[in-house]
């Protein structure tokens, strides 16, 4: 019979994937405490849904103890009629951002290699990390946009994916067509370039990338699309990819089973049913994101010209410093980015002048 050990235990337990340890995590927008706060650090629709989607989810609300449509047929049947695109061409999922790592789960391999622009979206390195690639961020050009010239530079033969957050958040910078176009054809066709158009409903400028047109000719375009933003779902967390059907159908073979709720789809739905509506609200975000950036820059900041729901102060430490200080004291929640800049969200008129009174306090400030 073995002598007991006199070692010491030692206990053992399994171990998280190393990793895991360099992933970022993920910060959200602060949340407002009280009602009188204006809560502008997510770009999230200060419209609440229409009414006649929040008719539809107090009825789906009765069904919830029944499984949704893990394929999201009769959305994607809607999705497809509304863009003139084969259902099967598209793949409903929790947020265009679910899209998104279904999309690394199905292209990326350890090493592989995703370019995308930076500052943009911060969970694009998550997910990157998170799928064992490799993450390959460009900086941005000096008008806060894509430098696409750096980034097609950037591709190597490691390259599985590039991602264009158009318009950028948080610059709210676009692109246009043509310069879309010219990087696509600097681009392999092995590699999968992925549009992300979070916010494509608040564009009015004509120039503006048309990625969708480009489906037919180029079968290594995928273009990423959201009800979170415009349509004012944001808790619901349902989006979609409009790509080749073989990708579409990949990005359902790695899909969560069950991921989009059946409330989440009958709101989309009924949303997309919505476009008078739909469209009255975009316009009167539009009209405010004019007016705004038109008096910030009279009062003397530079403002990057934006075509998202949100518009972009650049930013360093001294001066970021100041920006909080003067929102924090009136009440107003936005998003800064430490030593780069601050992102404000649009909201109504009287919300929105709160912002440029907090402006001007703040270009007034010592700090600045």
């Amino acid at each position: 019979m073995p002598e007991p050990s006199s070692a010491p235990y030692v206990r053992q337990a399994p171990a998280l994937r190393a990793a895991l340890s360099a992933v970022p995590v993920y910060a959200p927008g602060r949340r407002a405490s009280s009602v009188l706060t204006a809560a502008l650090a997510s770009n999230e629709s200060h419209f609440t849904p229409l009414p006649s989607v929040r008719q539809v989810l107090q009825n789906a609300a009765q069904t919830v103890n029944r499984y949704p449509d893990t394929t999201s047929t009769r959305l994607r049947e809607e999705i497809g009629a509304l863009l003139q695109t084969d259902p099967d061409h598209i793949a409903v999922s929790p947020g265009s951002v679910g899209a998104l790592q279904q999309l690394m789960t199905s292209f990326c391999n350890e090493g592989d290699e995703v370019v995308f622009a930076w500052r943009s979206f911060e969970a694009y390195p998550i997910l990157v990390q998170l799928a064992g690639a490799r993450a390959v961020p460009v900086p941005l050009g000096a008008d806060e946009g894509h430098d696409l010239d750096a980034m097609a530079e950037a591709i190597t033969d490691r390259t599985r994916m590039v991602i264009l957050c158009v318009p950028n958040n948080p610059t709210g910078v676009g692109m246009t067509q043509a310069d879309f176009q010219g990087f696509l054809d600097r681009v392999p066709p092995t590699v999968l370039v992925v549009v992300d158009e979070a916010y494509a409903e608040y564009v009015d400028s004509p120039q503006h990338i048309d990625a969708l047109r480009l489906l037919d000719e180029r079968p290594n375009v995928c273009v990423l699309r959201t009800f979170s933003k415009a349509y004012g779902l944001a808790g619901l967390r349902v989006g979609y990819a409009v790509a080749p059907a073989y990708v579409a159908d990949g990005l359902r073979r790695a899909a969560l089973p069950f991921g989009v709720s059946a409330p989440a789809q009958e709101a989309a739905i009924a949303s997309l049913a919505a476009a008078d509506e739909l469209r009255a609200r975009v316009a009167a975000v539009i009209g405010e994101r004019n007016r705004v950036i038109e008096a910030a820059r009279e009062q003397g900041w530079s403002v990057p010209n934006s075509q998202a729901n949100f518009f972009w102060l650049r930013a360093a430490e001294r001066q970021l410093t100041g920006l909080l200080t003067a929102f924090d004291a009136s009440g107003i929640l936005v998003r800064p980015f430490a030593d780069e800049g601050i992102r404000i969200t649009l909201a109504d008129r009287d919300t929105n002048d709160r912002v440029l009174r907090a402006l001007a306090d703040a270009r007034c400030g010592a700090a600045l």
